[in-house]
C-alpha cells in the first residue's frame, strides 16, 4: 500500500472583510471551502484553477503561512494545521516542508548573492559549518538544478528569469525537504525556459525521492507529470482523478472547457479535445459566489437543480470524484 506523505481534510480558509464605518455588516471571503485530498510519497500532486480559485491558498495553509478556518492537514500522519511559521513547533517539520514561490525576484533578497543566499538553509537546517563544507554543499546544490558555477557569486538582478527559479529551488533542497509545494513556479517564464524547468523538477523528484503540490492555472502542463489532478473553482474541487482518467474521461463541464481550451498539435490529440462545453461570463467575485453549484451560472450543462442545491463529490468511477448534479444518481 502507498505511503501518504500529505492528508488534507475538509480544509476551509474563509476571510473577513470589513465594510467600513457605517456599513457594520461583513463580508466572507470563501477562498477554500471544503476541500480533501492526500498525496502519496513520491508523487506529484496536480492542483490546477484560474486565478481566484483558491489553489494557492490551499498552498499557504499547507506550508504555514495561513492557518485554516477548519479542517485537518496532516504530514506524515501529524497534525500540523495549526501550526504558524513564527510557533515553536513548526522546526519539527519545517525542514521536512518547503515552497517555491511564482515569482523568484520578489523571493530571493537581492542584497545577497547565490552563494549568500543558499548558505543560510544551509547553516540553519543542515548545521553545515567551515567554508570548505559549505562551498562543497553550494557546489553540489548549483548542480542539481543545473547552474553554472559561475552564477554562485553574482546577485539575483544579475540572472534571467529561469535561473532565478533555479536558485529558489536550490535554497529549497538545502533545507533536505521530503514534501515541496510549487505554487505556479513556471508562470513566469518563457515556454522554453519552463520546459527545462519542469525537466530539473522531474529529476529531482526521482533522484531524490520527492513529494510535490504542483499549484497551477494550466491544466496542459499537468498532462505528462501528474500523478493525480484536482481542478478548483471558486474555493472548491470540481473533480478529482488520476492522470490518464482526468484527461481521457473529464467529467465537470469546468473541467472539458479547461481542456477544450488547450492547444493542440495533432490530428490525434483534437479527436481527445471535449468539443460539446462552453464557458459563459466571468467567475464571480468570490465574496458573492453564487447559490447551490458554484459554477451553474456559467455552465452551459445547468438545469434548474443546479441553481438550488449543492453537488456532492462523489465518486463516478474508482479514484475519479466529480461535484456535478450530472452524476447525482439520486436525483
Amino acid at each position: 500500500m502507498a505511503e501518504k506523505i500529505l492528508e488534507v481534510k475538509n480544509l476551509k480558509k474563509h476571510f473577513v472583510l470589513e465594510q467600513g464605518f457605517l456599513n457594520k455588516k461583513k463580508k466572507i471571503i470563501k477562498a477554500v471551502n471544503d476541500i480533501s485530498f492526500s498525496i502519496n510519497k513520491g508523487e506529484i500532486f496536480g492542483l490546477v484553477g484560474e486565478s481566484g480559485s483558491g489553489k494557492s491558498t490551499v498552498g499557504n495553509c499547507i506550508v504555514g503561512l495561513y492557518k485554516p478556518s477548519s479542517g485537518k492537514i496532516c504530514y506524515k500522519s501529524e497534525r500540523i494545521e495549526n501550526i504558524g511559521l513564527q510557533d515553536k513547533e513548526a522546526e519539527k517539520y519545517r525542514d521536512g516542508i518547503q515552497m517555491v514561490f511564482q515569482d523568484p525576484t520578489s523571493s530571493l533578497n537581492p542584497r545577497r548573492t547565490v552563494k549568500q543566499i543558499l548558505e543560510v538553509p544551509l547553516k540553519k537546517y543542515r548545521q553545515i559549518k567551515g567554508r570548505k563544507n559549505l562551498d562543497r554543499e553550494i557546489e553540489k546544490l548549483v548542480k542539481l538544478v543545473e547552474l553554472s558555477p559561475g552564477n554562485i557569486k553574482k546577485f539575483p538582478r544579475s540572472l534571467s528569469g529561469g535561473q532565478k527559479q533555479r536558485v529558489s529551488i536550490a535554497r529549497v533542497l538545502a533545507c533536505d525537504p521530503e514534501f515541496i509545494v510549487l505554487d505556479e513556479p513556471t508562470s513566469a517564464l518563457d515556454v522554453s525556459v519552463q520546459a527545462k524547468v519542469i525537466k530539473i523538477l522531474n529529476e529531482l523528484r526521482r533522484n531524490m525521492d520527492l513529494s510535490y503540490l504542483f499549484i497551477t492555472h494550466d491544466l496542459s502542463l499537468m498532462r505528462n507529470i501528474a500523478n493525480q489532478v484536482m481542478v478548483m473553482y471558486l474555493g472548491q474541487a470540481c473533480e478529482l482523478a488520476d492522470n490518464e482518467s482526468l484527461y481521457k474521461n473529464p467529467s465537470h463541464p469546468y473541467t472539458r472547457t479547461l481542456l477544450s481550451a488547450i492547444p493542440v498539435v495533432s490530428a490525434e490529440e483534437e479527436k481527445l479535445k471535449p468539443k460539446d462545453t462552453e464557458v459563459e461570463g466571468e467567475i464571480p467575485n468570490p465574496s458573492n459566489t453564487p447559490e447551490g453549484c458554484s459554477f451553474h451560472n456559467r455552465c452551459d450543462k445547468a438545469f434548474a437543480k443546479c441553481s438550488q442545491l449543492e453537488p456532492e463529490f462523489i465518486e463516478i468511477e474508482p479514484g475519479h470524484f466529480v461535484k456535478c448534479h450530472l452524476y447525482n444518481k439520486k436525483g
